[in-house]
């Protein structure tokens, strides 16, 4: 079973995604690569999220305003039915 198959059994449930980048910046906001959201679209190279969660230290539940699509060959964590409510320290 690939990535991808594992991924579409949580369909239109939260999951947490963290990337293989060690920080990202988003609008002059540099943060670690946590993302958490329902999970709304997999396809063989891409999942959605939709709404988006983005986990940073200054605004630890920044909502974005868009469905963001991660690339499957980036992702190096992801944890279903993790709640958006979960509060864990990004430090």
């Amino acid at each position: 079973m690939n990535v991808k198959d594992i991924l579409a059994n949580y369909l239109d449930q939260e999951i947490l995604v963290m990337l293989d980048a060690h920080q990202l910046n988003l609008m002059g906001q540099t943060f670690r690569p946590i993302f958490i959201g329902p999970l709304t679209n997999v396809t063989d190279g891409f999942i959605t999220l939709s709404p988006v969660t983005i986990k940073m230290l200054n605004a630890p539940e920044y909502n974005f305003p868009t469905p963001l699509r991660f690339p499957l060959e980036r992702i190096v964590v992801f944890t279903p039915n993790f709640s958006s409510d979960t509060v864990f320290p990004l430090s």
